[in-house]
């Protein structure tokens, strides 16, 4: 094998596709090149080897030859590199055989589905990303975000047919329908057949006879596209939103995928730990002493927390589920912990009353 996916992704060879969902997520927030130390050669493999492993088809073909036959391991790059499809004929005639030409995608084919390399299977937008930042409430409760972006997308005139509406289909004249051209070869084995999608056609055999107005052939147009970005609940600084299908377009392919990285404004209150919120409370002495009752402005509403009596500088009072949203409707909780603030300057009154506290051994 050229690259050892398994190993980009640091996962063993039977890790589930949770497991290597993980590990793509953790890698490309640490590659990601709008990251400052992110390194785009790195993102790139690391992208390159999810798509093939995250697809049970293209993995098994990976598994099986060290290859991926339908285009999955040069598709998945964030260059959006568009891998033509490509099979393999072999001419025995030279070898004592029968002298037929054996095509090796009709036995891939017996094994995967489809053929290897097929009409515009291998062809794969390319992936592009965005910055969107958002408040500590809105990253602890979720919120959704509209973007326009400019892209690559698929023509609406057309539906990515390249063809004027109401046009006719017919025979491509530069692979004669088949969808794909051979270059033969002669090697010391005997004549070595390589076959690649036709780039006339895009491998569909098939064009239209009148070119589409809006994108003159090409099945896409660049232009602004609005796009909703749900965010959900108790996502972190740093966190990327995959949203599949809604990158660069191209013409008889896959879509690539958006990427969103998100930035969180820090809050002047609260802080996050886990599913936890915390934050300081500042009390008097005397509450501290006494105890009693103090307003907190939450984020979802002011709460009223009972100091009790006799807390220490420090500990912490716990006001459960009123932290971030949890799966089944749970919440984390909010930590709260008490600062007693000591006064600077006594007045005689307050030192008197001080000092027979002292007296008593308070």
């Amino acid at each position: 094998m050229s690259k050892d996916y398994y190993e980009i992704l640091g996962v063993s060879r039977n890790a589930p596709r949770e497991e290597i969902q993980k590990a793509f997520h953790r890698l490309a927030h640490k590659y990601h090149p709008d990251k400052k130390g992110g390194d785009e050669a790195k993102f790139k493999e690391v992208n390159e080897a999810y798509q093939v492993l995250s697809n049970d088809q293209r993995r098994a073909e990976y598994d099986a030859y060290g290859n991926v036959f339908s285009g999955g391991g040069r598709s998945g790059s964030a260059s959006g590199a568009e891998a033509g499809g490509f099979g393999f004929d072999f001419d025995f005639s030279n070898m004592g055989g029968t002298g037929a030409a054996f095509d090796l995608g009709d036995i891939f084919s017996d094994f995967f589905g489809g053929r290897a390399g097929g009409r515009g299977r291998g062809r794969r937008g390319r992936d592009i990303s965005v910055d969107i930042q958002i408040s500590f409430a809105e990253a602890v409760f979720g919120t959704e975000r509209k973007v326009i972006i400019s892209k690559i997308s698929v023509c609406s005139t057309c539906q990515g047919k390249g063809g004027a509406p109401g046009s006719a289909m017919i025979k491509c004249q530069v692979c004669a329908g088949r969808g794909k051209l051979h270059e033969t070869r002669q090697s010391l084995l005997g004549s070595f057949t390589t076959v690649r999608e036709c780039q006339n056609c895009l491998g569909t055999g098939e064009m239209s006879d009148k070119k589409c107005p809006e994108c003159a052939g090409h099945g896409v147009v660049k232009k602004n596209e609005e796009i909703q970005i749900v965010v959900p609940a108790g996502i972190s600084d740093g966190e990327m939103i995959r949203l599949s299908g809604q990158g660069e377009a191209t013409r008889g392919g896959v879509t690539g995928d958006l990427y969103v990285k998100v930035h969180v404004e820090a809050h002047a209150m609260w802080r996050r730990d886990g599913n936890n919120l915390t934050t300081d409370l500042a009390i008097k002495l005397t509450d501290a002493l006494l105890g009693n009752d103090y307003t907190v402005e939450a984020l979802d509403g002011n709460i009223k927390v009972k100091v009790p009596e006799g807390v220490n500088h420090g500990d912490v009072i716990k006001v459960k589920d009123r932290g971030v949203p949890l799966r089944g409707g749970k919440r984390g909780d909010l930590l709260i912990r008490v600062m007693i603030k000591t006064p600077s300057k006594l007045s005689r009154q307050a030192r008197k009353l001080v000092e027979e506290l002292r007296r008593e051994g308070i």
